[in-house]
């Protein structure tokens, strides 16, 4: 599972993250909310921890921009602010749940669990297709080299790999992978689609994903 931190507080950001990475977790690190933002352009995430108190850009200016483009990662709002007011501004803009501060560890990590629950059948360790191989058990996409992926970017490859030679339009993919949720859209798909994009550039990989927003998808070994 893959998890990105913005929290300004060094001491906290260092204690969360290795708590974090005890449980078996792979963090990514930030101190404000820009440089969160960055991070959620250019990666998937399984949840996101945010500060609502940060600097360059507050966690609910992050949580609403990131909400705009169809984001539908899970959010957790972490912060001093523990009035009702705050809570239900957080909820609003797209939060999926709130922990003030300060708080027990064993709650935090039963929030992370709660909120990174995932399909765990599948029906094969590992798929592979041209260069690339995926790997269920480490969530790994290999080529000259490897990455990890998070849960939507794991499942999404899965299904477009077990239809290899087969357009699959965006319903279709809402469907298998989004499970028709609420607020997923055709924008969650592109969003999607975009990181795999990178993570197969990143591996050096010579399969790529043909495509348009609101269109199909199929893989293309070029």
């Amino acid at each position: 599972m893959k998890i990105l931190l913005a929290e300004d507080t060094v001491d906290l950001n260092r204690v969360l993250c290795v708590a974090l990475r005890h449980e078996g977790y792979d963090v990514d690190s930030t101190f404000d909310g820009e440089e969160a933002l960055s991070h959620i352009e250019e990666n998937g995430y399984d949840l996101i921890l945010l500060d609502i108190m940060m600097p360059k850009k507050s966690g609910i200016e992050v949580l609403e921009a990131l909400r705009k483009r169809d984001n539908v990662t899970p959010v957790l709002l972490l912060t001093a602010k523990a009035e009702v007011e705050d809570r239900v501004t957080g909820l609003d803009a797209g939060a999926d749940d709130y922990l003030p501060k300060p708080f027990a560890m064993k709650e935090l990590m039963a929030r992370v669990r709660a909120l990174t629950r995932r399909r765990t059948v599948y029906t094969q360790k590992t798929l592979e297709y041209s260069d690339i191989v995926l790997n269920e058990e480490t969530f790994e996409l290999k080529c000259e080299n490897a990455v990890r992926l998070s849960v939507k970017e794991f499942e999404l490859l899965q299904v477009l790999i077990s239809n290899v030679g087969h357009e699959l339009d965006t319903d279709f993919l809402l469907t298998h992978v989004w499970n028709q949720a609420e607020n997923a859209t055709s924008d969650t798909v592109w969003l999607y689609i975009s990181y795999l994009k990178g993570k197969l550039r990143a591996v050096s990989s010579k399969v790529t994903i043909q495509g348009e927003l609101n269109g199909s998808f199929m893989l293309e070994d070029v």
